[in-house]
C-alpha cells in the first residue's frame, strides 16, 4: 500500500472529457450539455489568463469541478465550480450567468465570489467576514462545498506564491477551512488541507517528519501488509466474512499535533499507523471488533463507539487501539461501507443527484440537514452576537470537533467540547432551562455549576424560577451558545434598568424646571432632537440617559429657551433668533449656540478663546458647552460627533476674557517697566506675570491679561513689539 503523504503536490490538468466521464460514472442518465456549455463559457471568459505556475487559468476551475465530481455532487454545483471565478476575474456578470444558465447557478457563483473576497487576518473585519460565510452556508451548503474545492486546489499549487502569502493562506486554512471540512464530515478534504497547510506554515517540522517517515517507508509498508494479511486470514477462517482492509500512516499534521500536545518525539508516538476495516452491516462491525480484541490486546481507554453515539457531523465508526504485531500500537477503525462513504464525503454523501430535486436547489433532505444542526446554532450566534472579537473566536471554537459525550436523563446524547459544565448542557437543551439553572445532578450526585463534565456523564438540570443568569456564569461555560445567551440576557436586563433610571432622571429634571413629560413629547423641538440623534423611540432615549450617553438637561434646555419666546414654535437656530430672543440670550451667554440658544457655557483653558477667534463648541458632560478655538490641538483629538456650531454673541460686548501673552526680551534694566506702561496705556489689566532667564542673556515673560476681544489683543501685541530690546511677542495658549 502506498503511504499517504505529500512529498510533492503536482497540479493535475484534467480536461473536459475527463470531467464528463467522472460525472457519468455516478450519474449515467445525466444530460451533460449544461456542463459542456459551462466549460465553453469559462474557457472563453478566462482566455489569455494564466495561473502563477504558467498554465492556462481554465485548469483551475476544471480542477475545482473535478474535486466536486469526486464528491458526486449535482450538476448545478459542478457547473458553478466551473464558473466560480468568472464574475470575480472576467467581464461576465451575474446577469450574464443567469441569462445563459439559471438563477440557481448564478446564486451559487455569487455566493462563492463573495466568500472568495474574505480573508481572515485576526482583525475587526474577521467578524463580519465570518458572518458572511455563516449566512452563505445557511442559504445553500453547496456554496461552501465549492469554496472548499477551490481552496483545496489552490493549496495544491501554493508553492508558486510568495513565502508571506503562502504562510498567510496556510494559517487561514488551518484556522477556518480544515475545521470546516471536518465539521461537514469531509475527512478526505480535511486531511489533505491539513497536510498541505502544515507544509507551508511550518516547513522545517514538516520536512523533518516527512524525512523520518520516508526513512522507514520500506519497513512500514511491509508491516502494513503483514497486518492486513493476518486480518484477512482470520476474518475468512473464523467468520467467513468478506471485508475490505486498508492501512496507512496517519496524516502528518495529526502526528505533528500529537507530538506537540503530548510533548513527544516522533519515536515516542506509538500509534502512527491506522487500519480500516469496512464490512456490510453494523452487526458485522461488532463481530470484527470482537475478533480483533481476541487477536491483540486492546489499550485501556482507547476504545470509542461512534456507531452507537455518532459525532455531531453524523460520523460513525468503531475506533480501537491495540498492541498489534510485534507489540506495536495501531489504531483500527471498523465501519460499514455506507459509513465509510459518509466519513470520506460527509454531507456530500447524502446528495440526491439522481433525482430532479437538485433543479430546485433541494439537494439534501431535511433529515440530513437536521443532523448538521450546529450550522443553525452558528446562524443564531450570528444574529445575536455583534462584538467582532467574540463572534470570530466563538465560531472558530465551534468548528473544531467536540471531545465528550453527555447523556440526558432520557438517554439522548449531546456532544460538547472539553471543559463544558452543567451551564453549557442546560443551554444546549433549552434557553429557558439555562436561564434558570441553579445546579445539576451528574450521575445522581449534586454538583455545582462550575463542575466540568466528563465523557459519559448523565446530567439532570436543577432549576428555580427565581434564578437568573449572571456575569459570573461566563467563567463557567465554554460553548458559544451558552455564552451568547447569557450575554444577551445580561444586556437585556441592563437596558431595562437603564430605561428605568433614564426616565426617572428626565422626570426629575423636568420637575426641577417646572415642566411635565407631556411638554416634551408634544413639542416640535423633541422631534427635531430625536431625529438629529437618530433615536426612534422614547425607550431608546431613556436608555441613553440611563447609560449617561445623553444628559437629561440637554433635552430640556431648548424648551426652556423657547418658553421665553412669544413664538414658541420658532426655530432656535442662532441664525433665526428674533430680536426679542437675542436680547434674552444676551443677558446670560457670551456665545450663541446653534439650535440651542441659552445654555451653560465655559471657555477652554487650553486655548483661551476670545471674541474674534474662530471657535467651535464641544459638549462635555457636567460642563455644558466648552468653547475652543478651532485651531486647538486638543479639540482636533476629540470626538467630532460632540461638536456644536457656535458664534460670538455681539450683544454681550461687556464680557471680558483672559489671554496670555509671551514676550522674549534682552535682560536689560528698564525693559519690564516699558512693557507695563504699554498695558496701562491700552487700559489692559494684568492678572499675573511670570518671568525667568533663558540662555544668551535673554528673559521670557508670560502676562495673563484681561481683554475685550481679538482686535484689542492684536493691537496690544503690536505695541509690545515696538519696544526697544523686545525680540518677540505673541499670544500663548
Amino acid at each position: 500500500m502506498a503511504l499517504t503523504k505529500f512529498s510533492e503536490f503536482s497540479n493535475q490538468h484534467p480536461n473536459i472529457q475527463n470531467l464528463i466521464q467522472q460525472i457519468r460514472n455516478y450519474y449515467s442518465s445525466a444530460d451533460l450539455n449544461i456542463v459542456q456549455k459551462a466549460y465553453q463559457v469559462a474557457e472563453k471568459a478566462h482566455s489569455n489568463q494564466y495561473r502563477k505556475e504558467g498554465v492556462p487559468f481554465i485548469t483551475h476551475p476544471l480542477n475545482v469541478a473535478s474535486i466536486l465530481a469526486d464528491l458526486k455532487l449535482d450538476l448545478y454545483t459542478i457547473v458553478a465550480g466551473l464558473l466560480h471565478d468568472v464574475v470575480e476575474d472576467t467581464s461576465l456578470t451575474l446577469k450574464d450567468i443567469e441569462s445563459e444558465f439559471n438563477k440557481t447557478i448564478a446564486f451559487l457563483v455569487d455566493g462563492v465570489s463573495k466568500i472568495s473576497r474574505i480573508h481572515f487576518k485576526k482583525s475587526k473585519q474577521d467578524s463580519e467576514n465570518m458572518r458572511k460565510m455563516v449566512v452563505a452556508m445557511a442559504k445553500d451548503i453547496r456554496i461552501i462545498l465549492i469554496k472548499l474545492a477551490d481552496r483545496l486546489h489552490n493549496m495544491r499549487t501554493l508553492v508558486h506564491l510568495s513565502e508571506d502569502k503562502r504562510l498567510e493562506i496556510a494559517q487561514e486554512t488551518l484556522d477556518i477551512y480544515s475545521p470546516l471540512a471536518s465539521r461537514l464530515g469531509i475527512y478526505s478534504i480535511k486531511m489533505e488541507l491539513e497536510d498541505l497547510a502544515f507544509r507551508y506554515s511550518d516547513f522545517k517540522s514538516y520536512q523533518a517528519l516527512s524525512k523520518k517517515i520516508d526513512s522507514e517507508k520500506t519497513e512500514t509498508e511491509a508491516y502494513i501488509q503483514k497486518v492486513i494479511h493476518i486480518l484477512n486470514k482470520e476474518l475468512k477462517n473464523q467468520m467467513q466474512l468478506k471485508a475490505t482492509i486498508t492501512g496507512r500512516i496517519k496524516n502528518l499534521y495529526s502526528i505533528h499535533q500529537k507530538m506537540i500536545t503530548c510533548n513527544l518525539d516522533y519515536d515516542q508516538v506509538h500509534d502512527v499507523l491506522a487500519f480500516r476495516v469496512c464490512v456490510d452491516t453494523v452487526e458485522d462491525c461488532y463481530k470484527v471488533l470482537g475478533l480483533i480484541h481476541s487477536l491483540w490486546k486492546p489499550i485501556p481507554g482507547c476504545f470509542k463507539d461512534f456507531i452507537a453515539i455518532p459525532k455531531v457531523n453524523n460520523y460513525q465508526s468503531l475506533h480501537t487501539t491495540v498492541l498489534g504485531v510485534d507489540n506495536k500500537r495501531v489504531e483500527i477503525q471498523i465501519r460499514t461501507f455506507e459509513m465509510h462513504a459518509l466519513a470520506e464525503k460527509g454531507i456530500a454523501a447524502h446528495w440526491k443527484y439522481k433525482t430532479e430535486s437538485w433543479k430546485d436547489g433541494g439537494t439534501v433532505d431535511s433529515k440530513t440537514l437536521k443532523q448538521f444542526n450546529w450550522l443553525q446554532d452558528l446562524v443564531s450566534l450570528h444574529q445575536q452576537n455583534h462584538h467582532f472579537g467574540e463572534f470570530i473566536e466563538s465560531v472558530k471554537a465551534d468548528l473544531f470537533e467536540s471531545d465528550i459525550y453527555i447523556f440526558t436523563p432520557q438517554g439522548d446524547v449531546k456532544e460538547f467540547p472539553k471543559g463544558a459544565t452543567p451551564i453549557d448542557f442546560a443551554y444546549c437543551v433549552h434557553t429557558d432551562l439555562g436561564h434558570h439553572i441553579t445546579g445539576a445532578k451528574v450521575n445522581n450526585c449534586i454538583v455545582p455549576l462550575k463542575y466540568k463534565l466528563k465523557n459519559g456523564d448523565t446530567v439532570e438540570v436543577i432549576t428555580s424560577k427565581k434564578q437568573n443568569p449572571s456575569e459570573e456564569w461566563l467563567k463557567y461555560c465554554v460553548t458559544s451558545k451558552a455564552k451568547s445567551k447569557i450575554k444577551a440576557y445580561i444586556k437585556m436586563e441592563s437596558r431595562k434598568k437603564a430605561i428605568e433610571i433614564g426616565e426617572k432622571l428626565l422626570e426629575k429634571e423636568l420637575r426641577h424646571k417646572g415642566l411635565k413629560k407631556e411638554d416634551v413629547y408634544q413639542h416640535a423641538t423633541w422631534a427635531q432632537y430625536m431625529k438629529r440623534k437618530k433615536i426612534n423611540k422614547k425607550e431608546d432615549l431613556y436608555a441613553y440617559i440611563g447609560y449617561g450617553k445623553i444628559l437629561a438637561k440637554d433635552m430640556i434646555t431648548p424648551l426652556l429657551i423657547e418658553r421665553q419666546s412669544t413664538k414658541p414654535d420658532t426655530s432656535l437656530s442662532a441664525k433665526n433668533l428674533t430680536e426679542k430672543q437675542k436680547k434674552a440670550v444676551s443677558k446670560s451667554c457670551p456665545v450663541i449656540v446653534e439650535d440651542i440658544g441659552d445654555v451653560m457655557v465655559s471657555f477652554a483653558k487650553c486655548c483661551r478663546p476670545i471674541p474674534g477667534d474662530n471657535v467651535t463648541g464641544f459638549i462635555r458632560r457636567g460642563q455644558g458647552i466648552v468653547v475652543h478655538r478651532q485651531s486647538c490641538r486638543l479639540l482636533l483629538a476629540m470626538n467630532s460627533e460632540r461638536y456644536v456650531d457656535i458664534q460670538w454673541n455681539q450683544n454681550k460686548s461687556n464680557h471680558r476674557h483672559i489671554a496670555i501673552i509671551k514676550v522674549i526680551t534682552y535682560d536689560t534694566p528698564g525693559v519690564l517697566n516699558g512693557l507695563t506702561k504699554i498695558f496701562a496705556e491700552q487700559n489692559v489689566n494684568i492678572l499675573n506675570l511670570k518671568a525667568h532667564l533663558i540662555k544668551d542673556m535673554k528673559s521670557v515673560c508670560f502676562f495673563s491679561v484681561i481683554v475685550k476681544d481679538l482686535k484689542q489683543l492684536q493691537n496690544l501685541i503690536s505695541s509690545l513689539k515696538s519696544i526697544k530690546h523686545v525680540l518677540h511677542a505673541t499670544r500663548s495658549c
